[in-house]
């Protein structure tokens, strides 16, 4: 029997000349995993201009197109699992979630059940035909706050390509050790932490990430940010605070080093030792809707636990 494909043609962008072809189709394709894409390369699913390319170490020239042969099959081997998840809109083109802090967003090492992926595909069977269940960009664990889902192939090219030219608008609540003065930038390259594989770092040879940080308000050595990303690395806002002095309240990866500001109040010192996750929450999500080409915007309340949290840190400055 022959497996029908999908073919999804896209052009590079100029940023990706001379790389690797391994490395373009993960920044080209980015809702396929890249072991999937190193699978469909091996077997000649992948063209560079009009000719198979099974290369992963080819080199690939601006300008050029790729073409994508996805096989028609489930590409969601994952179990559908009865777990309640917080539905802010659903469309048939996609669903916005406001996912809990504890949440995995997908099965891997650790996680085989339980996710946000294994809850969409009870909920909504039809994303199993769906690489990763049309889920397009991911929040870490301990992370609360929106996330946006693709229904179909269509919704999930044009939120995976809104992705990649940066026009998806991702905005954040953090609470963080210190006292920042003044609203600012960061722009350090993001890459795999060179010892310790959990995390990441501010290394020569990482990724381009730049974020935006905004003062809500001082509580005396600690503060509320908002902080929007341009681009959407692995732990960019916890590396790029951390990286300036002011790591998230609660980071147990990124900030145990400075838990505390000088002088904090036993009480305070207490209450934020007991914090059981970093201080950050995707308050704000806004993206071109893939069926009516229309601007919608997204806004999740903060939750109770940094509710509460604000309010001790309020009582204690």
């Amino acid at each position: 029997m022959r497996i029908k494909k999908n073919l999804i043609s896209r052009e590079i962008i100029e940023k990706l000349s001379n790389k690797r072809l391994d490395i373009v189709l993960a920044e080209t394709f980015p809702e396929y995993s890249r072991s999937r894409l190193k699978k469909w390369l091996e077997c000649d699913l992948v063209c560079v201009n009009q000719e198979i390319v099974n290369k992963p170490s080819y080199k690939v020239t601006f300008p050029a197109k790729l073409e994508l042969r996805v096989p028609d099959d489930n590409l969601t081997e994952d179990l559908p699992e009865k777990i309640k998840i917080n539905i802010v809109y659903s469309s048939d083109a996609y669903i916005v979630i406001d996912k809990i802090a504890g949440m995995v967003v997908h099965p891997g090492a650790g996680n085989k059940s339980g996710t946000l992926l294994n809850a969409l595909l009870h909920q909504y069977p039809e994303l199993k035909k769906l690489p990763r269940a049309g889920i397009v960009h991911r929040l870490d664990k301990d992370t609360s706050g929106l996330m946006v889902v693709a229904r179909n192939e269509p919704a999930m090219q044009s939120l995976s390509e809104q992705i990649s030219n940066r026009s998806i608008k991702r905005i954040y609540q953090a609470f963080a050790v210190g006292r920042i003065e003044r609203s600012g930038k960061v722009e350090a390259p993001i890459g795999r932490h060179p010892k310790n594989r959990q995390k990441q770092a501010i290394i020569d040879s990482g990724r381009e990430a730049i974020s935006h940080y905004k003062v809500i308000e001082n509580f005396g050595s600690y503060c509320h940010l908002e902080v929007s990303l341009e681009t959407g690395r692995t732990h960019q806002i916890r590396v790029h605070m951390n990286h300036l002095g002011f790591p998230l309240i609660g980071d147990p990866l990124y900030g145990r080093r400075r838990r505390f500001a000088k002088n904090t109040h036993q009480k305070l010192r207490e209450i934020i030792e007991s914090f059981p996750r970093q201080a950050l929450h995707a308050d704000k999500l806004s993206f071109i809707d893939p069926a009516t080409s229309k601007e919608v915007n997204f806004q999740s309340k903060l939750p109770s636990d940094l509710v509460e949290l604000r309010e001790n840190l309020l009582n204690q400055a």
